[in-house]
């Protein structure tokens, strides 16, 4: 059996990087993580290939090649997804359909000439599939009402894909998250029981990265890394702590985790330790009734600003998202986020707009007063909402803009990055040293930011104060200036065409 397997093209948003690859000469943030595995769950005898359109085009002949197109997509992808099944059907070869999109939404592709559904996570649904399709009588969607033991998981085929065509490299550790945030299709997908691998699994991927030659950064992709702290804490850090030790600590992790963090003297020691430099952390609203009203209560009744500080303060990055669009949202919403954000210092902040996944009890919520449209893009960040809001659309619709044109104003955005950079303490213990794409990055960084671009007066500012009073962190504050350089890009068609000053 030949099987392709193809991801589709992300559109440009905030977390492609699209705009910040092109300085680094990379051609995609990280790999299709769930392909790759799936790819390791097939028949070791068949023979797989993997197109990542982000990375490559798909060929007629990509398409001609194979007995099955194995088609994996988030929500925000379904444009690319469509045209793939199109395609596919022209060409006359069959499409087996699972990831995300599809497990939330495949009612509204039956019609779109998609032969399997394989849907909910693949270590069930997967081989009740292959078994029906050695015995000829493959049925149109394989679903389950059950959660997998990601213990037996198998480690992703990375061979599949050029590692040097991507800026990181993707690790799963667990799958859940113990909160239930109304907008959130998290517990939909994966359950509010957080489902982990063993520290022999997460030691055997780390290994399988190191010996095809990555020496880069690694994104633990959780949806909540510290959802067992227990786990966390006696056996994953530090196992992932002694690996770095043995291997001279050749890569740098990321995640994503809840607030609470901040609660943990240890946890944040060791995952500084491990080499973590970054996390991402679901913020959502300076405003306590809007917690209340979409259950982030992990969030609630605590001095927010002073638990950013400590993550900061802890060597690890804030990537903070945000939201506009509660019903509890006043007026006065717009000021008060840009005011926090700047104030937190957080440099990397997605602010969105509110928006209903199905499953989640916003969705609910919503359908039952007839206030849900169906336009879910899955981008929350391109001005389209999928339900009405209790704000006058129009005021919202401003006022989030409003948010984006301050905080990303440069500014604002160079001021936000000094001061970040002033609290910060950095995992590394050693002076910085720039590998090729860095020096590449750098120079580019000083002709299209410090020469051509508009926020020159701030890059050249920030350039000196970094590399006199925070050098070792000067290769992080490049980066930043990069990264703005990207946000405004998004961004810059949300807001009616003018600039971002």
């Amino acid at each position: 059996m030949k099987i392709l397997l193809v991801y589709p093209r992300c559109p440009d948003t905030f977390w492609s990087f699209r705009h910040a690859l092109k300085f680094i000469s990379k051609k995609a943030g990280s790999p299709p993580l769930g392909l790759l595995t799936v790819a390791a769950l097939l028949p070791e005898a068949w023979e797989k290939r993997l197109v990542d359109m982000n990375v490559k085009d798909l060929n007629d002949e990509d398409i001609r090649w194979a007995d099955y197109v194995f088609l994996g997509a988030m929500s925000v992808q379904q444009e690319s997804a469509r045209s793939v099944i199109r395609r596919c059907k022209c060409l006359g070869v069959k499409v087996v359909a699972g990831g995300p999109l599809f497990t939330a939404r495949h009612d509204v592709f039956a019609g779109e000439n998609v032969d399997h559904f394989v849907l909910g996570e693949a270590e069930i649904t997967l081989p009740l599939f292959l078994k029906d399709l050695t015995a000829g009588c493959p049925k149109a969607v394989y679903t389950t009402e059950e959660w997998a033991d990601i213990g037996t998981t198998p480690i992703p085929l990375w061979e599949l894909i050029n590692l040097k065509h991507y800026a990181m490299m993707n690790l799963q550790y667990s799958r859940g998250c113990p909160y239930d945030c109304e907008f959130c299709d998290i517990t939909v997908l994966y359950g509010r029981r957080p489902r982990t691998k063993t520290k022999e699994q997460v030691i055997a991927e780390l290994d399988s990265l190191y010996l095809q030659g990555w020496r880069g950064h690694i994104f633990l992709v959780d949806d909540n890394f510290i959802g067992n702290k227990i786990k966390v804490k006696r056996e994953i850090l530090p196992a992932i702590i002694q690996w770095m030790k043995v291997r001279g600590h050749p890569v740098t992790l990321s995640t994503e985790a809840s607030l609470n963090l901040a609660d943990d003297d240890q946890l944040l020691d060791m995952m500084a330790e491990a080499r973590f430099n970054s996390v991402f952390v679901g913020i959502e609203s300076p405003n306590e009734e809007s917690l209340i009203e979409c259950g982030k209560h992990n969030n609630r009744n605590r001095d927010m600003i002073t638990c950013i500080r400590k993550i900061q303060g802890a060597g690890l990055e804030i990537q903070g998202g945000f939201i506009v669009g509660f019903d509890s949202d006043p007026v006065s919403i717009f000021d008060r986020l840009a005011g926090f954000i700047q104030e937190s210092g957080i440099v990397t902040a997605m602010v969105g707009l509110l928006n209903a996944p199905r499953g989640t009890r916003l969705h609910e919520r919503l359908l039952k007063e007839g206030r849900l449209f169906e336009n879910f893009s899955g981008d929350n960040t391109d001005d389209t909402m999928n339900f009405e809001p209790k704000m006058n659309s129009d005021i919202l619709l401003k006022g989030y803009q409003s948010v984006l044109r301050s905080i990303y104003a440069p500014r604002h955005y160079y001021a936000r990055v000094k001061h970040f950079l002033r609290g910060y303490k950095s995992v590394s213990r050693s002076g910085f040293h720039l590998g090729f794409g860095q020096i590449t990055a750098f120079f580019k960084s000083i002709v299209f930011l410090g020469v051509v671009g508009g926020e020159r007066v701030h890059y050249w500012k920030l350039f000196f104060w970094s590399l006199y009073r925070r050098p070792r962190l000067f290769p992080l504050a490049i980066t930043y200036a990069i990264y703005g350089f990207h946000f405004r890009k998004v961004f810059q068609h949300h807001l009616e065409g003018s600039e971002i000053c």
